[in-house]
């Protein structure tokens, strides 16, 4: 891959949310064939009905490995892994067959990255509604995923040119942040961050802040004793390992200093506190990455969007810059 650009494959997530309409969306109206070879891994007329849709001039290439894939703008490659009644599906509404087919398409991917055919996956958006439907015991791409690379430190990283946070619990309720904060999940992250700010980024020398929980990070412990008792101790074992930590920092003038340039990465102690500002500077083109894989995977930073999937108004900024950081990570980690 030194000489070639990485093929990326991109999975076509739920076939009746916006996952179709913005790969058309991205794959037009972008300059992404000159940085990798997009594949696409989905359903043949799912993506040829999104064709129609959009009055895309986009042709589509059927191919059966990454290998067939052609590297030049104006087609879509596609590997097409399902056979959907499209006469029968409704915008929003999916069943149990759409919720297989897009399993399927992450498992197929989930593999062909094992096997490097592929150098990097991107994910379009899927639900648990669908997953279930579908008989999943998962609840999303991050947990199946790490089930299926056998990985069990892995964390949560929205990423942007501005602004990169890492979080230390995800999906849980406020009230059960704090019970679930250990030294060991918090050095766990920062470990993950540093590594793969350096590994995946390209960041020889990455600086690393830390959110503290409370107000004004605890201040003194008169707000609370988890930067005392938790947080600390974490930076101080991270500190020892070589690691350019610093914090527990305030979280109110935290998220300003990083979006200024001072920090590489941010890890934040639950979901909101690293999200919230986060979507404020990346609404529109935040990418969701998970460290920790023995894969890259990188995926849009919103969900189906049923609502508003297959009227034409789904913006597709998310996915050019998750293919964009995709194509980046796989380079940095081939050494070119």
């Amino acid at each position: 891959m030194n000489k070639e650009k990485p093929v990326i494959g991109i999975t076509m997530g739920d076939p009746v949310g916006i996952g179709p309409e913005i790969i058309v969306g991205a794959l037009e109206h972008s300059d992404l064939s000159k940085i990798c070879t997009p594949v696409v891994l989905g359903d043949n007329e799912m993506m040829t009905k999104a064709i129609e849709f959009t009055q895309s001039p986009l042709k589509l290439n059927l191919i059966k490995t990454p290998q067939q894939a052609m590297p030049s703008p104006g087609i879509i490659n596609l590997i097409a892994l399902s056979q959907l009644p499209v006469e029968t599906l409704a915008p929003g509404r999916p069943t149990a067959t759409t919720g297989k087919a897009m399993i399927d398409y992450i498992d197929t991917a989930v593999e062909m990255a094992q096997k490097n055919t592929i150098h990097a996956m991107v994910t379009c958006p899927i639900t648990k509604t669908a997953m279930k439907l579908a008989g999943s015991r998962f609840h999303g791409h991050t947990e199946l995923i790490a089930h299926a690379t056998k990985t069990t430190n892995y964390a949560m990283m929205l990423a942007g040119e501005t602004l990169k946070v890492v979080l230390v619990t995800i999906h849980v309720p406020l009230s059960r942040v704090s019970d679930l904060l250990s030294v060991e999940n918090i050095l766990k992250t920062i470990r993950i961050t540093a590594h793969s700010l350096k590994q995946r980024f390209g960041i020889a020398h990455p600086a690393v802040a830390v959110a503290g929980l409370n107000p004004h990070a605890g201040e003194d412990s008169l707000f609370g004793p988890e930067e005392r008792d938790l947080i600390t101790p974490a930076m101080d074992l991270a500190r020892k390992e070589g690691i350019n930590v610093s914090g527990p920092h305030p979280p109110d003038t935290l998220f300003f200093h990083a979006a200024q340039g001072k920090y590489h990465g941010v890890v934040c102690m639950y979901h909101d506190q690293g999200l919230i500002p986060f979507k404020m500077i990346h609404f529109h083109d935040g990418v969701n990455t998970t460290l920790g894989l023995p894969i890259i995977r990188t995926s849009v930073d919103h969900g189906t969007a049923y609502d508003i999937a297959w009227q034409g108004i789904a913006g597709h900024e998310s996915l050019i810059q998750a293919i964009k950081m995709a194509a980046l990570q796989a380079k940095n980690r081939c050494g070119t």
